[in-house]
């Protein structure tokens, strides 16, 4: 797959995705809200209602607490001889006075009414015409008189009620009772806390459960008596403690839905990185064979050419020629050694683990080895490599063949990244550190590495740029592979470098004293 078809796939997944997960969050926000503007509405609608169910109850007390003071003003304190229902007196034409009820008149007019002549009024006899008319007129002044007396109580209320301390006016047993009702009406079926507040904004009840402290954003205020003079009114403050609980049941099953299209853009990234990973490691692979390819062909036909001359008898006349030639010989094979252990390096990472096989052994000597295979290679660049090993024993347990290729691999990085200018020189030293390791110290003077680089040089892929040079080649696997290798050995390894002074690869590995 070409790169840019993984890379038009990864943006328009990429896109659905964040599309998807705005959609659903905008969504969530819209439901919240309405169901959040919905609840307020319900609050404030019952609110409103026990408001005025609390003025009713106080116009009532007035009301009762004036007809009692006009009853009492009338009839004294015996009220057992007050007549609740009025009376009306008519003089007949022979002098005879009759006294009858207003019900009584009822009947007797419901009576008259079953008379054909007598439905209409204008019809009635003059007596009843005349007892009709006197009815109305005490009905009128009745009327009159308990608009009166309302009057009176609208205008004691208006003088009196809002002097009057707040818990005088409102019963809180009934103010319970009216919030439950209410809510419970509304559809606000869970818990809730109030508390009046005063005049000057000082709790005056409360709930049992009232939390002061509670936000502002969560309580619900209503003036009660919104009547009163600004400077006299009370207020009423309900909050609701599950109310968040109550709002988020309207998108509960909205959040699996989004825990779902995370885990698939997760998944979906996590699947971009690895294609991008086997892409990368394909390209490098490909690119990889394509060099092995060259760099086996010339180690192969120069040994091959090498054999064809040892079968002449003429070589075998010349010792020089011939020592010449098993030289190259060997020289060729080492070289193929060295890129067969490259492949191995590449293979390697394709494993959680590495299978070591170890052996004790003393490290000076694998070291001084090493350093006479290599000193061919330093010699040809006009350069030096020189060491410093204690003659102490230094047993170590490693697997001789990756322990050596790391030595090289460190070596060989100082060969290429050498500076034109300066003739190479390579400097190995070991030492050992709290009587139990090993410290191996590698050092080159050429380009060194800059800081922010000695962060990421053990990371697998990563390679340092080295400017306008192109002759340098390589997959950044070396010292990832080196990393590995001593972190396998239970060691650790760190650099040191200054830009255009050179480079310290230090190895440390556990001693074995015995």
């Amino acid at each position: 797959m070409k790169k840019s078809t993984i890379w038009f796939l990864t943006i328009t997944m990429v896109v659905t995705f964040v599309g998807l997960l705005f959609t659903q969050f905008m969504y969530m926000e819209d439901m919240i809200r309405m169901r959040m503007e919905q609840f307020k509405e319900a609050v404030q609608r019952s609110l409103y209602t026990v408001s005025t169910l609390l003025e009713e109850d106080e116009a009532q007390e007035f009301l009762t607490e004036a007809i009692e003071e006009d009853l009492l003003s009338h009839h004294g304190d015996d009220m057992n001889s007050v007549i609740v229902q009025p009376q009306l007196s008519i003089t007949r034409p022979d002098g005879s006075v009759t006294t009858f009820t207003y019900n009584s008149f009822k009947e007797r007019v419901k009576a008259l009414q079953d008379v054909p002549s007598w439905k209409d009024v204008g019809k009635m006899p003059p007596p009843m015409m005349i007892a009709y008319k006197n009815m109305q007129d005490m009905l009128k002044n009745q009327y009159l008189y308990q608009r009166a007396l309302i009057d009176n109580v609208i205008i004691n209320l208006l003088g009196q009620a809002a002097a009057r301390p707040i818990l005088e006016r409102v019963d809180t047993h009934k103010l319970g009772t009216y919030l439950k009702t209410e809510f419970e009406n509304n559809g606000l079926n869970f818990p809730f806390e109030y508390a009046l507040i005063d005049n000057k904004g000082k709790v005056v009840y409360h709930s049992e459960g009232y939390d002061a402290a509670v936000s502002d954003k969560m309580l619900f205020s209503q003036i009660i008596f919104p009547n009163d003079p600004p400077g006299r009114r009370n207020a009423l403050r309900v909050y609701f403690p599950t109310q968040n609980d109550y709002i988020l049941d309207s998108v509960r099953f909205i959040i699996p839905s989004i825990i779902f299209t995370l885990v698939m853009l997760v998944t979906f990234t996590f699947t971009i990185i690895v294609v991008f990973r086997q892409k990368k490691l394909t390209d490098m692979k490909n690119d990889f064979i394509n060099n092995m390819t060259h760099e086996f062909k010339t180690p192969i036909s120069t040994i091959s050419l090498a054999a064809q001359m040892l079968n002449d008898p003429v070589m075998t006349k010349s010792p020089a020629m011939f020592s010449h030639i098993s030289g190259v010989i060997n020289d060729e094979t080492k070289r193929l050694r060295l890129q067969v252990e490259k492949v191995l390096q590449m293979s390697m990472f394709d494993r959680q683990k590495t299978q070591l096989k170890l052996h004790n052994v003393d490290v000076n000597d694998l070291i001084a080895s090493v350093m006479s295979t290599f000193k061919i290679k330093v010699e040809k660049f006009g350069g030096t490599i020189d060491a410093d090993l204690p003659a102490e024993d230094m047993i170590v347990a490693v697997d001789e063949m990756h322990f050596t290729n790391v030595i090289f691999n460190l070596l060989d990085n100082a060969v290429k990244y050498r500076r034109e200018e300066v003739p190479l020189s390579l400097f190995i030293s070991t030492r050992i550190i709290a009587d139990d390791k090993v410290e191996i110290s590698i050092s080159d003077n050429g380009i060194g590495i800059k800081k922010d680089d000695l962060k990421k040089i053990f990371d697998k892929f990563y390679r340092v740029s080295t400017g306008n040079r192109h002759d340098v080649k390589g997959f950044g696997l070396g010292l990832a592979y080196v990393y590995k290798i001593i972190k396998d050995h239970k060691g650790d390894i760190r650099a040191e470098s200054e830009l255009n002074s050179g480079s310290t690869f230090i190895i440390t590995l556990p001693l074995i004293k015995d």
